[in-house]
């Protein structure tokens, strides 16, 4: 029967073109090949990315971003003309005063760049040369959810694709038998803000390029290990019987996520060889691990994962996603944030150096950071140093290091409370467009048609900039 373009349904026109949608899904999701544009936009600086996701939000006055008057000035009121009447969070709000808390901490220049760092963070104070410490960034959303949300996503509403996960649309695998993606949690020594799976999910991109979490314990990736007297060849018919069902209803329906579901079992099934050999780390230099500290044999720590994340680099992982649970210090932030720096301080300078050492620094943007930073104001009694410190958008601190970024350097300036930019602020969606250009990507190129319009990471706006460039 003959289909006339007035009376062709959805259905019936993916039924008759199954061969070309149906097929053409497949076959780029089986293939290592990326893009949802066509291959890189220009030569790219970085194959891949980790980061290094420090949820709740470090304080940027207590590790890089020095501010001595403010000790002139312990438990005065920060003076409305800093404060500008900005918006605060519920908790401020039923504050009666905003008394400034200095810095506990001692700071010092180091390495040939002369970048300020808290005695909290000595590991990183020796590689500070090949950092570029960003201490404008700015952020829209001033609690936990919006602001990771955000940053992961480039829009404070959930339900978007993740960063790594448009990398991986737009890259592509390297490795055919590990993912695209991955993402790995750790939890600091005293709770944290809950993490989603959609804060690495792929949104309305092909499920595909969401990432692949991986745990701590014996078995990283659920459900990998075979049931009881099931065999390898055993699994192996039984995947096959299954691709020739799951092909026979991607010819009559042509839904693209049926051809998903064929790859994934597929890598499912590399996995299974892949995934033992990744994590045993029996291997590994005993330098290495001394390198890495002494939390590096115990899986689902900061330390393991970020060895982990090593591993996944240098096999071929594009995105690298590591979440460590923490940093939202509203009380006791003096003893807490010690214990913070303790875990993550060594095994991130760690990855740095033994990217370096492989050869393969030069080809892997690493990033650090959290979702936003914290007040100069603080909560708490201060004076007996049990206080904490309130959310803070509007100035923070990260730092990139590898992958074509300036290294030893600083960029950008806030005023003498850490409370307003002065100079160069850096926005979220700044911050994807360099990432992404970074990986040879034009972030207004990468683009993804749902729901009527074109879509990116960086929604309408982000502007690459240059001088984070080396």
């Amino acid at each position: 029967m003959s289909l006339s373009p007035e009376t062709i349904s959805r259905r019936q026109f993916l039924t008759h073109s199954s061969t070309g949608i149906g097929a053409t899904a497949l076959a780029s999701l089986l293939e290592s090949d990326g893009l949802g544009a066509s291959g890189f936009h220009f030569a790219p600086k970085a194959k891949r990315v980790i980061y290094l996701f420090q949820s709740g939000g470090p304080s940027q006055m207590d590790l890089f971003d020095p501010k001595p008057r403010m000790q002139a000035m312990f438990d005065q009121d920060l003076p409305d003309s800093v404060r500008r009447g900005q918006r605060v969070t519920t908790m401020t709000s039923r504050q009666d005063r905003f008394p400034i808390a200095p810095s506990m901490f001692d700071f010092a220049q180091h390495g040939t760049s002369g970048a300020w760092l808290s005695e909290l963070v000595p590991h990183t104070a020796r590689i500070a040369d090949k950092i570029c410490f960003v201490k404008s960034m700015v952020t829209d959303a001033i609690n936990h959810d919006p602001a990771i949300t955000f940053f992961q996503t480039g829009s404070q509403i959930a339900g978007r694709p993740s960063m790594g996960a448009w990398a991986s649309y737009g890259l592509g695998k390297e490795n055919a038998n590990l993912p695209a993606f991955v993402a790995m949690t750790s939890r600091g020594r005293k709770g944290g803000q809950p993490l989603y799976d959609r804060l690495w999910g792929s949104g309305f991109l092909p499920t595909a390029h969401q990432g692949v979490k991986f745990r701590g314990g014996r078995d990283p990736v659920l459900f990998l290990h075979n049931p009881p007297g099931v065999s390898r060849e055993t699994k192996r018919v039984m995947l096959d019987d299954l691709a020739e069902l799951n092909h026979h209803r991607l010819d009559l329906v042509g839904d693209p996520e049926i051809a998903t579901r064929i790859a994934q079992y597929e890598m499912a099934f590399r996995m299974q060889s892949s995934i033992p050999e990744l994590t045993d780390i029996a291997n590994e230099p005993a330098h290495v691990l001394e390198m890495y500290g002494p939390d590096v044999t115990k899986p689902g720590t900061y330390a393991s994962n970020c060895l982990q994340a090593r591993r996944l680099s240098e096999r071929g992982v594009r995105f690298v996603q590591l979440f460590h649970m923490g940093w939202d210090q509203h009380g006791d932030l003096p003893k807490q944030i010690r214990k913070q720096c303790a875990d993550t301080d060594q095994p991130s300078a760690a990855l740095i150096r033994d990217l370096e050492m492989r050869g393969l620094l030069d080809e892997t943007l690493v990033l650090w950071g959290g979702e936003f930073g914290r007040t100069t104001y603080c909560q708490g009694d201060l004076k007996r140093h049990n206080y904490g410190r309130d959310h803070h958008p509007r100035c923070f601190t990260i730092w990139m290091a590898g992958g074509g970024v300036n290294a030893g350097t600083s960029y950008g300036r806030t005023d003498d409370f850490s409370y307003n930019i002065e100079e160069n602020p850096v926005q979220v969606h700044d911050l994807h467009a360099t990432m992404l250009h970074l990986l040879g990507i034009d972030h207004r190129k990468l683009t993804y048609r749902f729901q009527g319009r074109d879509h990116r990471l960086t929604d309408v706006h982000g502007n690459v900039i240059q001088a984070l460039l080396a």
